[in-house]
């Protein structure tokens, strides 16, 4: 009954305050202090007691009688303000307030969980926050790159795995759905992730669900998502500019040296943002190449994004526009070695070709957010890209994808919050190696979220999703989820959650049919979808211990998966065939059965101020036990699931004392157990990969990789970086045949203006 009573006295204070006369106006932002992110939803209130909330931008106001006045902005989480006013008859005061998280890691704003804002220690399932300060830290020049170096996360040769979710699948197929602002960007025809085209230098924040999220986010959610939010401009213009140069050392090997001259990488980004009246503005570019330390490696790239978004001078609330990014791609990718001794970094592939592709995707959106909590929402996006070989004409590819979603949201009390919606996409693939297709998925999902008793957040979430591949109509899958969030204590948050999750198998590996030097890749078009679910316990627990803040937090999760889909080694003749050929084997898309698997996680981090040294850190590490169900329990060797780290331990720590910023991330996997056992074996094994078998009895220790970076902040604007990315020059394997990168050296420059 309070929260209508406050309902009905704000809307009787603002009707009476629009219809007064000689009324003043009262506008202004509410931003996050240190990110300078709007906060949606917080309360201005005046005088304590009544008042209006803010848009979606941040953005507020109120027509107030002359007279002086106590605003109090307040958010839950933050400190609150409070700002006395004195306003003259028709006067106008414009505002800008930042408002400062009482325990800052633990207010960190995220929208994917629920597709609406909420801070990180209320939401039900695991999360994780990748910042654009990072990405800079790094030298990343593509996501892949950090995502490897974050807790509960592996990214195998391109391709990401969450607690062990995924395996290897030769470039086809991902348990792991990556969205651009709410929609997912995927490739239509094999559903493989464009690192590369990501947009990074636009970067506001990359959030990352570890769990089962198909009832929000569909088909490929099923091992969890990662969101990339573009930015939005702040109250002033921001400008940066980034440069970096540098190559690779020698590896320790002295025998695997194929090259004469240093093999050498450079790039540079540009971003900037600002707001001009009512229109935002966001605008990136992007430039890089590589000129590989493997042979017949390279890459070349060039990309450019745009965001506008118009608020509407006539209608509050109303906001509209467009994002766009372009990209030009000129590559040749390393697939296999040589032999283990003086061609592991040779290639060992006949038929290898360059690529020229082009990317582009456009963005319209159109959204209305009212004052009294209720979101109307539009995001569509028209994806196409073109591959071209032009020495194997063969592998030449095309897809044209057009998907959107329309998403209600009306916020009814704290105790009900509601989210539904609907969801299309339609891909028309043409591809030489696997034929034309076409690929239809619609969707309706609705979820409720709010408090059930004091202090017990709650959300409840169902999802029905067909799909139609060239018009034959696959079973609809009603997927649930569940999930709880009881703070117990000030800074003591208990979660508890459970998902539902699904894939329908992408074209590639239905269709897919093509060679890679001595491995054959055959189709399978009765491939079936996998299901799957995940659960989870955890505890996020935010500490002061005398001047170190952070937060601990403590996972136990459970995955299960139906149907997995496996690449398989065999014999696959065609029916006609009584006796197979070598040309009869090799690998194919298989529904194995069924595994699962479980482990913990615990991450904490934390910061700390000594006078003008400052700190802070971050540490994560995660055990798991994947299980192939198919094969006797007590046959511990063989039924491991293939590409995967039991243990993973990875951290950062930084420190800064005036000018002088240093800082190390050490990334440690433990032995990859098993992988494919036709890599293993002394005869195929030396056939398709020479010196694999013996190479990978020598190296079973794991690997630990350690980065340094060292900057210095010449003025304000500049700062001038070194970055050492594996500093001992360790030898280190992903997937068979893939020794991954040795020593290098990057020079950067930023200015931020």
């Amino acid at each position: 009954m309070r929260p209508l009573l406050v309902s009905f006295f704000t809307l009787l204070f603002n009707f009476t305050l629009l219809f007064s006369q000689g009324e003043s106006l009262v506008s202004g932002f509410v931003y996050e202090s240190k990110t300078d992110l709007p906060l949606a939803g917080a309360n201005v209130f005046i005088n304590e007691q009544t008042g209006v909330t803010t848009d979606k931008d941040g953005y507020f106001e109120m027509y107030l009688a002359r007279g002086t006045y106590n605003l109090h902005i307040q958010f839950v989480g933050y400190q609150t303000i409070i700002k006395r006013i004195k306003l003259t008859e028709n006067d106008s005061i414009s505002l800008k307030i930042s408002l400062v998280p009482s325990i800052e890691m633990l207010q960190e704003l995220v929208v994917s969980a629920e597709k609406a804002e909420q801070k990180l220690s209320e939401v039900t399932v695991s999360m994780s926050l990748l910042k654009p300060i990072s990405l800079i830290e790094d030298n990343t020049t593509s996501l892949d790159q950090i995502l490897n170096k974050m807790s509960g996360i592996n990214i195998l040769d391109g391709q990401p795995s969450i607690r062990g979710g995924g395996g290897y699948s030769y470039g086809a197929g991902s348990r792991v759905l990556v969205l651009v602002d709410g929609l997912p960007l995927k490739s239509a025809d094999a559903e493989h992730i464009k690192w590369s085209f990501l947009p990074l230098e636009t970067l506001s924040q990359a959030e990352i669900i570890k769990g089962a999220s198909s009832v929000l986010y569909g088909s490929s959610a099923l091992n969890g998502i990662i969101n990339l939010r573009t930015k939005n401009p702040g109250p002033d213009p921001e400008t940066t500019f980034q440069g970096f140069g540098g190559f690779y050392l020698k590896p320790q090997r002295k025998e695997i040296i194929w090259w004469e001259s240093p093999r050498w990488f450079a790039g540079g980004s540009f971003s900037h943002a600002r707001k001009i009246n009512k229109l935002d503005l966001t605008v990136g570019a992007n430039i890089y190449q590589d000129a590989g330390y493997r042979e017949n490696e390279y890459e070349k790239r060039a990309r450019f994004d745009l965001k506008l978004n118009q608020r509407s001078k006539s209608l509050r609330g109303l906001s509209y526009g467009i994002n766009a990014s372009t990209m030009f791609l000129n590559e040749e990718d390393f697939f296999l070695w040589q032999n283990a001794d003086s061609g592991a970094y040779r290639q060992n592939l006949t038929g290898t070709s360059w690529l020229n592709s082009f990317r582009l995707y456009l963005d319209p959106h159109i959204s209305y957010f009212n004052q009294k909590g209720a979101k109307h929402s539009l995001k569509t996006r028209y994806f196409t890209n073109t591959n071209n070989y032009p020495d194997v004409p063969d592998k030449n590819n095309h897809f044209d994808q057009f998907l959107g979603e329309y998403k209600f949201q009306k916020k009814f009390s704290e105790n009900i919050r509601w989210t539904m919606g609907a969801y299309f996409n339609y891909s028309n693939v043409r591809a030489n190696l696997y034929g034309n297709h076409k690929r239809t998925e619609a969707a309706l999902f609705t979820q409720l979220s709010g408090t059930l008793v004091s202090r017990l957040q709650y959300n409840l979430g169902f999802r029905w999703e067909n799909y139609w591949l060239n018009d034959i109509t696959e079973t609809p899958y009603p997927v649930f989820r569940a999930g709880l969030n009881y703070q117990a204590l000030a800074h003591t948050f208990i979660r508890l959650s459970a998902g539902q999750g699904y894939r329908f198998p992408s074209i590639a590996e239905k269709f897919a049919t093509t060679q890679l030097g001595a491995l054959n890749i055959f189709p399978n078009p009765d491939l079936q979808s996998e299901t799957g679910w995940s659960a989870e316990i955890g505890v996020m627990q935010g500490y002061k211990i005398g001047k170190w803040t952070g937060f601990l937090d403590f996972a136990f999760f459970r995955n299960e998966y139906v149907n997995m889909i496996e690449y398989t080694f065999g014999a696959y003749p065609p029916d006609s065939v009584q006796i197979p050929s070598l040309k009869d084997i090799g690998f194919k898309a298989l529904n194995v059965g069924n595994a699962r698997i479980t482990g913990i996680e615990a991450i904490i981090n934390g910061k700390r101020d000594f006078g003008k040294l400052k700190s802070n850190f971050q540490i994560g590490y995660t055990w798991i036990n994947p299980v192939d169900l198919n094969i006797q329990k007590n046959d511990s060797t063989n039924n491991i699931l293939k590409y995967r780290f039991r243990h993973s331990l990875k951290g950062d720590v930084n420190l800064s004392w005036k000018r002088i910023s240093t800082g190390a991330t050490l990334v440690y996997n433990s032995f990859m157990e098993r992988v494919d056992s036709v890599f293993t074996d002394p005869l195929i094994g030396n056939l398709i990969l020479p010196g694999y078998p013996e190479y990978r009895d020598e190296h079973q220790t794991g690997s630990l990789i350690i980065d340094l970076r060292i900057s210095c902040q010449l003025t304000e604007a500049a700062r001038l970086s070194f970055i050492f990315k594996n500093l001992f020059n360790v030898e280190y394997m992903g997937r068979p045949g893939d020794i991954l990168p040795h020593s290098s050296i990057t020079l950067q420059f930023l200015l931020k203006i």
